[in-house]
């Protein structure tokens, strides 16, 4: 078996690197950086960690992910998608196993590319996936309304019964003006976008020679950095009782992490087991998703995702030692460094340097920003992380489809993300199977004038899932004792498997016992293969 070549895109990149690319990969890294900064923030809190960890979360696999990567703009960090799977982890195994699942899904995603599974991530079903995300952005959404309505609970429980409970529990602590700020910061970031588009009633009124320049200034802020800082300078000025990052974490360091290294153990690799396969999984389908965008939007080669779960894996590794949270390919960043200009790795790498700096020289200014406006932004991509679209368009799919995705996501919200993607997948395979399954089909031939030979023809797969469909030549084989032959036309057989030798072997032991035999004709290079191997082509006759 040969294994994947680690080669980041990096090195084939600098082919022919000028000064213009070098200058718009430092502007949509610094453009990504800025946009990175809250939702990094918010990230972390959601997960039930603090601010800096989804920081340096951004910074360490933001470099990492970019430097080491085999996407030309894909862009690394926390991710709303993992904001549920964290803060289960942190509720029932706590944080310093957090930080050995997160090494190990780290680990995991490494040898899926060394072992070159990238590719098989494509594999799986689009119903499950849409049900999936769809089902961790209600559960996103649902994780913010202690934040949103200001809440007075100690610690939001992680399943979605006890969740609901506490909130119905706990509405009569209602914090009327953290819901003001969590609705302005999310209606804000509906509309800034929209202010500034060059069609939009405000532009047309405000474009007057020379203020074109700074009105595009102006559209260039991104919407969660205005909405932030605005509703923060709000919330201090009028002295709003309202919850900030100071008053729960006491603020953001502002030097760099303590390295730590994880104490590992067999029996708590073992415990952890089911939330590392999830991280990992969810982490692969996450970044070649978001890679695959990524190509896209900003029309560049297209990745290498083999190199890409390398590189996610190590970054993953890496993070655990600085006290960070999973990290995976964010579709919001990338689409954002590929729209600013980004080409090349570089942009990626300014991208984590400008949060590093933020980071170092500006975080005592976080410690004034309102939980609820971090809850409004966080609200925000939950919207935009669903498919909705996707329920209305349910009727025009397969029932299949229909059941794979609706399962996924009730299971997903209800129950666990663990428990959604096995049931997801198992149930994707079955009705697969049962699928194929049925696009297999025996027709009977017209009878001949010797009664003791019957002819068959077979169209499709005969697998496992369509071996029942022989059942009806066996029981007419057996309820009529004459037929000593039996000829089936195979040349419109795609492909046979042992449970087809079985059935095939139980035909023939059948006629065998009266003398006769059972004839093979025009078997394809694949079915023929397997008859000989199977030994049935020296019991059967086989014609060409």
């Amino acid at each position: 078996m040969q294994f994947a070549t680690f080669r980041p895109r990096l090195l084939d990149s600098m082919h022919g690197y000028t000064r213009q690319a070098l200058l718009k990969d430092v502007g949509a890294g610094i453009t990504v950086g800025i946009v990175a900064l809250p939702l990094a923030m918010a990230f972390g809190i959601a997960s039930g960690l603090s601010p800096h960890a989804g920081l340096w979360t951004a910074i360490v696999a933001g470099f990492l992910i970019s430097a080491l990567g085999g996407s030309n703009i894909q862009i690394g960090g926390p991710a709303g998608a993992f904001i549920v799977i964290v803060y289960g982890i942190v509720e029932r195994y706590g944080v310093a196993n957090l930080l050995i699942s997160t090494a190990m899904a780290g680990a995991l995603l490494f040898a899926m590319g060394w072992l070159k599974l990238g590719n098989l991530v494509r594999y799986v079903p689009v119903s499950l996936i849409t049900g999936f995300t769809n089902g961790i952005a209600v559960l996103v959404a649902l994780s913010q309304i202690k934040d949103a309505l200001g809440l007075q609970v100690a610690k939001m429980p992680a399943d979605f019964a006890s969740l609901v409970a506490t909130v119905l529990n706990t509405a009569h602590t209602f914090n009327p003006y953290a819901l003001a700020l969590t609705l302005l910061c999310v209606g804000g970031l509906a509309l800034w976008p929209r202010m500034w588009a060059k069609d939009s009633a405000l532009m047309q009124r405000l474009i007057v020679p020379g203020t074109h320049s700074a009105l595009a200034s102006a559209a260039r802020i991104p919407a969660p950095v205005v909405a932030m800082l605005s509703l923060t300078v709000l919330a201090y000025a009028l002295g709003l009782p309202v919850e900030t990052i100071g008053s729960k974490f006491g603020g953001i360091p502002s030097q760099l992490p303590s390295l730590v290294l994880p104490v590992f153990s067999w029996q708590t690799v073992q415990h952890l087991a089911a939330p590392t396969l999830t991280l990992a999984l969810l982490g692969a389908i996450e970044s070649l998703l978001c890679a695959r965008v990524g190509d896209q939007v900003a029309k560049t080669p297209a990745h290498d995702p083999n190199q890409e779960l390398m590189a996610q894996g190590i970054a993953n590794m890496v993070l655990p030692l600085c006290g960070g949270m999973p990290a995976t390919g964010t579709i919001a960043r990338t689409v954002t460094n590929a729209r600013a200009g980004a080409s090349t790795p570089i942009a990626g790498m300014v991208h984590a340097v400008t949060l590093l700096g933020i980071v170092l020289l500006a975080a005592p200014l976080a410690l004034h920003i309102p939980l609820s406006v971090q809850a409004g932004v966080l609200l925000f991509v939950a919207w935009n992380m669903g498919e909705w679209r996707e329920f209305v368009l349910l009727k025009n799919y397969s029932m299949h489809y229909r059941l794979v995705m609706l399962s996924t996501f009730v299971l997903t919200v209800v129950v666990s993300l663990t428990v959604a993607l096995q049931v997801g997948m198992l149930l994707a395979c079955a009705l697969f199977v049962r699928r194929m399954g049925t696009l297999f089909s025996v027709d009977a031939k017209a009878h001949s004038q010797d009664a003791s030979t019957e002819h068959y023809s077979l169209h499709g797969v005969l697998f496992f899932g369509a071996v029942a469909k022989m059942d009806t030549v066996l029981q007419h084989l057996l309820a009529h004792p004459q037929v000593q032959c039996v000829q089936l036309d195979c040349s419109q057989l795609l492909a046979l498997d042992t449970s087809g030798i079985d059935v095939l072997e139980q035909l023939h032991t059948v006629l065998a016992a009266r003398g006769g035999g059972l004839v093979l004709r025009g078997l394809p290079a694949q079915a023929l293969s397997l008859v000989q191997r199977s030994g049935l082509a020296q019991r059967a006759i086989l014609q060409t």
